[in-house]
């Protein structure tokens, strides 16, 4: 199995890299096309702001790329907003791939902006992951989350119900960390790539 990480402007690519290791998995950082399409399983991870990280993207041409993709593909934090329609960071029009809008938590007394910290899931999405897992607890760290649609995979409260994780056809994102996630992000991983 070969298994890219694709390599771009984004901060949490190598804490990504590192949990793959850890599960005997020693991945490729590229941004080259064909070793993205030949690749067996794609993870797009991300961490930084919407708009800066979109242009960066479409620079290399990875706007074109990554929704061509056939082999099973998974987005983390930013890698799964920039997954969906649009942005309200900077006003971002995205990839396009989950017909879903991020948005800005507004938070209500007591709540803090942005959600940091370990959340529960619930309502999860089989396809994504393993069993056992409803109502564990996974790592957030966001200011912007994606609104609950059809393509919603897992769902966490925090000011408001939104899409702790999403899934299309062979796209999948988690808003939460699954390699900052212990045991349970663990599993979520193992299962992602054991996925035909």
């Amino acid at each position: 199995m070969s298994v890219v990480v694709i390599d771009y402007n984004a901060g949490n690519t190598r804490s990504v890299y590192y949990a793959l290791r850890r599960y005997g998995v020693d991945a490729i950082f590229t941004k080259d096309p064909e070793q993205i399409r030949a690749a067996s399983k794609v993870i797009f991870p991300g961490v930084g702001e919407a708009s800066t990280t979109m242009g960066f993207v479409r620079e290399q041409g990875l706007n074109e790329i990554i929704p061509s993709l056939t082999q099973p593909v998974l987005g983390i934090c930013l890698g799964m907003q920039l997954m969906c329609a649009w942005s309200a960071e900077g006003d971002t029009e995205c990839l396009g791939i989950f017909d879903a809008k991020v948005k800005r938590f507004q938070p209500s007394e007591g709540q803090k902006v942005p959600h940091m910290g370990w959340n529960t899931i619930y309502n999860l999405d089989a396809n994504l992951f393993p069993p056992d897992l409803e109502h564990k607890y996974v790592y957030f760290v966001h200011s912007y989350y994606v609104e609950m649609s059809a393509f919603t995979a897992a769902t966490t409260n925090y000011c408001l119900p939104f899409s702790a994780a999403m899934h299309r056809d062979n796209f999948y994102g988690t808003q939460f960390h699954p390699e900052k996630s212990g045991s349970v992000g663990g599993q979520i991983l193992q299962h992602f790539l054991n996925l035909p």
